[in-house]
């Protein structure tokens, strides 16, 4: 190997190793950051692991420089139990500090069912929200797999064990069965609207049957408090928590991305490396073990 070939190598190998650091100092350094500010979370997609979201959200209810929390939802729904389990954590934080959400393309369903959980919520006019309801499909297959020749045999425990199964009808007793499921879900998530919007229960139950609305029809049903977008949103979080003006700097955490160290080396070497440069920084006492991958976002 030639001695230029040499260099180049050891240049490339440096340049990664100080982007490496360089990204450990940006996501463990937030006091560089100081003073009263708003929090921004956002709450995209499908729901199904909240695990992340909640994580989130407790650190914003602990952060005594975090004033107010703005939830930017853009979510069609998801699965009820981590709905639920955010939900639950979001109150928890509304005790503490208002919470206000602001409504993207679209909050349907389990994305409504969060915005419950808040002082407030802003939505665009045309903003897709509702669907407050429960929905379980299945697809029945047998006859397809009949043409084709395919016999399924099934062993079970229990009379309902393959309920739902595609390989055959589901019965009377099933449809009642799983109707009543539903029925208990869709229960739940009323009372979550009744409990977290102004409205009384006989005037907006007729509405709660898995429609959805535009932003200024929620408006007109009292399901939303304002039209608007998130710079609204941020405002109204602001004067909640009595900040004379919404902060120049937003503190809103980020989901950690896989690093170059990772695509390049693996996982558990970047892990190793990671581990080595915060244990490096924390012996000048600078690193909590409790920091987080952050990112400003400047409110306009």
């Amino acid at each position: 190997m030639s001695k230029g070939l040499k260099t180049i190598i050891l240049v490339a190998a440096l340049v990664i190793i100080m982007a490496f650091v360089v990204g450990i100092f940006h996501r463990d350094f937030p006091d560089a950051f100081a003073g009263d500010t708003l929090g921004l979370l956002r709450v995209e997609g499908v729901i199904t692991d909240v695990d992340w979201y909640m994580e989130q959200v407790k650190s914003f209810r602990t952060n005594d420089r975090v004033k107010g929390v703005v939830l930017r939802i853009d979510s069609p729904g998801g699965a009820v139990a981590p709905t639920q389990e955010l939900y639950d954590e979001l109150l928890k934080l509304k005790e503490k500090k208002p919470l206000v959400v602001s409504m993207g393309t679209v909050a349907a369903s389990g994305g409504y069912y969060l915005s419950c959980a808040s002082d407030w919520i802003v939505a665009n006019p045309g903003t897709i929200t509702g669907s407050i309801g429960v929905i379980m499909e299945f697809t029945n297959m047998e006859k397809l797999f009949g043409k084709l020749g395919i016999r399924t045999e099934t062993i079970k425990s229990g009379l309902h064990k393959d309920m739902g199964s595609p390989f055959r009808e589901l019965t009377e007793e099933e449809r009642t069965l799983l109707t009543e499921m539903v029925k208990d879900v869709r229960e739940q998530f009323v009372e979550a609207v009744v409990a977290g919007r102004p409205v009384e229960f006989e005037k907006i139950n007729p509405y709660l049957d898995g429609r959805v609305f535009t932003g200024r029809q929620a408006l007109g049903l009292g399901l939303v408090d304002e039209l608007g977008n998130i710079n609204v949103a941020l405002e109204k979080a602001a004067e909640l928590a009595g900040l004379p003006k919404v902060p120049a700097e937003i503190l809103e955490p980020e989901k950690r991305r896989k690093g170059l160290l990772a695509v390049l080396f693996g996982s558990a070497f970047a892990d190793q490396m990671e581990a080595a440069t915060l244990g490096w920084a924390q012996m000048g006492g600078t690193a909590g073990k409790n920091s987080r991958f952050l990112q400003l976002w400047r409110a306009f």
